[in-house]
């Protein structure tokens, strides 16, 4: 039961961190149209996304 637990913390997290990238990469080249910028900001992931929120909104 622990190790099926386990998988399920795994895959949640890698989702986690996937969406958090995307959606950094959206918020980026939206503001900015750039694909430069949004590579960068998708590397970043969450953080440019809570950035994002405190700095803008």
């Amino acid at each position: 039961m622990a190790k099926e637990n386990s998988k399920t913390v795994k895959e949640t997290v890698k989702t986690g961190v996937s969406f958090g990238s995307a959606l950094a990469m959206v918020i980026s080249y939206v503001n900015w149209h750039s694909i430069g910028w949004a590579i960068l900001h998708g590397l970043m992931g969450w953080v440019y996304v809570i950035y994002y929120i405190i700095r803008y909104h």
